[in-house]
């Protein structure tokens, strides 16, 4: 059965990964928030790909359940932590995780010239 404390605590050591207040709930973000920890500590809200929220809803539905409202259609999904093992929450919390990583910036395409023989020929 996992705890408030394995979710805190693992969370935590996820790359990148900050705590902070969010309303009555604690939030763990990276980019952006992929967790939320509710105060009893017995409940969490994960952001997950709808079609992951999906899966995970009807193979585990005493685990899993959508948020109600908007925030469940975007994949938001509440679940209840002593369904889970510590390994499981692990697992689950790095799914969320890696959704909330920064969106790596492509870098622009170079010139095969250098700069200087780009601007002799102009």
């Amino acid at each position: 059965m996992a705890t408030a404390a394995q979710f805190r605590r693992i969370a935590l050591s996820l790359e990148g990964t900050t705590e902070a207040p969010h309303f009555d709930r604690a939030a763990f973000k990276v980019a952006r928030i992929y967790a939320t920890l509710a105060p009893g500590g017995r409940t969490a809200n994960f952001k997950f790909a709808p079609d992951e929220q999906e899966l995970k809803c009807t193979v585990a539905p005493d685990a899993f359940a959508p948020v109600p409202n908007a925030w469940g259609l975007q994949g938001w999904t509440t679940v209840t932590l002593s369904k889970f093992s510590a390994a499981e929450l692990r697992h689950t919390l790095e799914m969320a995780w890696r959704h909330a990583l920064p969106k790596k910036k492509a870098a622009p395409p170079q010139s095969r010239k250098p700069a200087a023989a780009r601007a002799r020929k102009a």
